[in-house]
C-alpha cells in the first residue's frame, strides 16, 4: 500500500461515537464551565442529594402500605426493632436487627394458622422508604401470583419500622417459616434513591450470618423490573426448596443434586 493511500484511509476513518449518559445512570460526561461543573449539572447533583436524604430520614406510608397488602389477600401485622427512633436507628445498626419485646410478643400471640407456612415476607424501611413506598406493593403482587402458583404457602407480611435486613430472621424464627425473605429500601445512591432489596434466607433463626443469604438488589425503575424481578426471587426460592441451602452454597448444592432421569 502506497503512504497515499494509507494517509487517504486515515483520513477517511471515523471514530464511533458513543453518548455514555445513555449507557448509564451515573454522573459521566458532565461537561465543564469554567474550572467547575455547570449550572444545570450542579443543580441536578443537589436535587438527588436532597432525595437521598429524604429517603433515608422520612417513613413509609404505613396505612397505605398495610391497606394495599390486605387487598391483596394477605394479613399483616406491624413490627418494630429496638430502634426507638430514626437517629438511633441510624447511629446504632445493631438495634435495628432485633425485634423489640412487644413485637416479639404481637407475633407469638398469633394464631396457629399463621405459623409454619413455607415463607414469610418482612417488608423493611431500611436505608430509603421511598424505594418501599413505590416498588414494595407491586412486587409481592407478582411474587404471591408466582409462589402460590409453585404450591408454596406465603405467611403473614411483616411491615417492620427501623429494620435492618437481619430482624427477618428473627420474624422468620418465631412464625416457624421454612424461608424469610426481607424486603428492604436499599441505601440511596445520588443516581437512585428509590431502590429495594430482597434478601432471602432458608431455615432463618436469630444469628444467621450473611453468608447464608442470597440477594436480588436494583430493583426499581430504570433498573430491574419488578417482574423480572420477582422471576428472579422465585427461581431462588425453587432452588432453595430443592436443595434446603441457601446463600453462597446453593450453587453448590445445585450441582450435587441428582440428574432428572
Amino acid at each position: 500500500m502506497s503512504k497515499s493511500n494509507a494517509a487517504e484511509l486515515r483520513t477517511d476513518y471515523q471514530p464511533a461515537t458513543v453518548d455514555l449518559t445513555e449507557m448509564t445512570d451515573a454522573r459521566v460526561a458532565l461537561g465543564r464551565f469554567g474550572s467547575g461543573a455547570p449550572t444545570k449539572a450542579q443543580l441536578s447533583f443537589l436535587l438527588d442529594h436532597a432525595r437521598a436524604r429524604e429517603a433515608v430520614w422520612s417513613t413509609i406510608d404505613e396505612d397505605r402500605l398495610k391497606s394495599d397488602l390486605e387487598a391483596l389477600g394477605l394479613d399483616v401485622v406491624s413490627v418494630e426493632s429496638m430502634a426507638e427512633d430514626r437517629g438511633s436507628y441510624l447511629r446504632r445498626p445493631d438495634l435495628g436487627r432485633k425485634l423489640s419485646r412487644a413485637s416479639v410478643e404481637r407475633l407469638a400471640a398469633l394464631p396457629s394458622e399463621a405459623k409454619g407456612c413455607d415463607v414469610v415476607i418482612t417488608i423493611a424501611d431500611g436505608l430509603s422508604s421511598s424505594a418501599v413506598d413505590i416498588n414494595a406493593v407491586a412486587l409481592v403482587r407478582e411474587l404471591s401470583r408466582l409462589l402460590t402458583g409453585a404450591g408454596l404457602s406465603i405467611g403473614p407480611v411483616a411491615v417492620a419500622r427501623q429494620a435492618r435486613v437481619a430482624l427477618a430472621d428473627e420474624v422468620g424464627e418465631i412464625l416457624g417459616a421454612r424461608m424469610t425473605m426481607a424486603l428492604i429500601g436499599e441505601r440511596p445512591g445520588l443516581s437512585a434513591a428509590d431502590s429495594l432489596g430482597a434478601y432471602i434466607t432458608y431455615e432463618p433463626s436469630v444469628g444467621t450470618p450473611d453468608s447464608r443469604r442470597n440477594c436480588v438488589s436494583n430493583m426499581r425503575e430504570g433498573g430491574l423490573s419488578m417482574e423480572q424481578a420477582a422471576k428472579t426471587i422465585a427461581g431462588l426460592i425453587a432452588d432453595m426448596t430443592k436443595t434446603g441451602v441457601s446463600g453462597v452454597g446453593l450453587k453448590e448444592a445445585l450441582v450435587r443434586l441428582p440428574s432428572a432421569s
